[in-house]
């Protein structure tokens, strides 16, 4: 689903993602981890033009994303984003955040939008909250919101920047237990996390970066037991100390 060739993005003189080569393969889940400032954010962010690349190539379900004249707009369309931050619309309910989209872009009927949110709402099991406002929900709840409105676009990839970085504690378990759950249903993921009981559970490898590449890729049961690169085993040994 997902190729990237010798990728590189500088910002000035700083080197942010330094000759990155991988692939992610159809109902696939991937999870990036690494210390802060390693590049993990701009790399997924790359990965549906949120930030253009300044060398290599990314592909994605065969298509170069960065070749000239390719329609951005229709390409996020196909994308999910979950970022740090909700981004919902203040003045819409959760239910009218998660329409909007398939209404304006897909020219899908208010009634299958609705009939479609709904079914997601309920899914993230938000259904209850579907006439709440964004200030009215938690930010738990405000995240699995976000979450439904990514898949009222139907689209083959997921993407998630750090999903659970903004909440309180106690609401992590609620919104990894969405990501789980579309895991489960074969969901194509990428996910940024330092969420390591969720990439250990839940991904099919791991992407270890630091200094803009990827240092290590394992899968979860070699990566946590027997980490190959020194920066992986200080990285995984700091958050077990925690």
């Amino acid at each position: 689903m997902i190729v990237l060739e010798q990728v590189n993005k500088w910002y000035g003189e700083y080197h942010a993602l330094v000759d990155v080569s991988e692939t992610v393969g159809k109902n696939e889940v991937v999870v990036v981890c690494g210390p802060s400032g390693s590049g993990k954010s701009t790399l997924i962010r790359t990965l549906n033009r949120l930030e253009d690349i300044d060398g290599g190539r990314i592909a994605i379900d065969g298509r170069d994303i960065h070749a000239r004249g390719l329609d951005v707009n229709t390409l996020r369309a196909g994308i999910g984003f979950v970022f740090q931050q909700f981004n919902l619309f203040p003045h819409l309910t959760a239910l009218e955040n998660c329409m909007l989209a398939p209404v304006s872009l897909k020219r899908a009927s208010k009634a299958e939008a609705r009939a479609f949110a709904m079914e997601l709402l309920d899914g993230v099991g938000l259904a209850h909250k579907a006439d709440a406002y964004p200030h009215e929900l938690s930010g738990g709840q405000q995240q699995r919101v976000a979450i439904a409105r990514a898949l009222a676009m139907r689209p083959p990839i997921m993407l998630f920047d750090e999903p659970t970085s903004a909440l309180d504690p106690e609401m992590v378990g609620e919104v990894l237990q969405v990501m789980r759950k579309l895991a489960g249903q074969g969901m194509t993921m990428v996910c940024v996390t330092h969420e390591m009981g969720f990439a250990r559970d839940v991904a099919d490898r791991i992407w270890f970066m630091a200094e803009g590449k990827i240092l290590e890729k394992a899968e979860p049961e070699a990566f946590f037991a027997n980490p190959q690169h020194p920066r992986a085993q200080q990285f995984l040994a700091d958050r077990s100390n925690r």
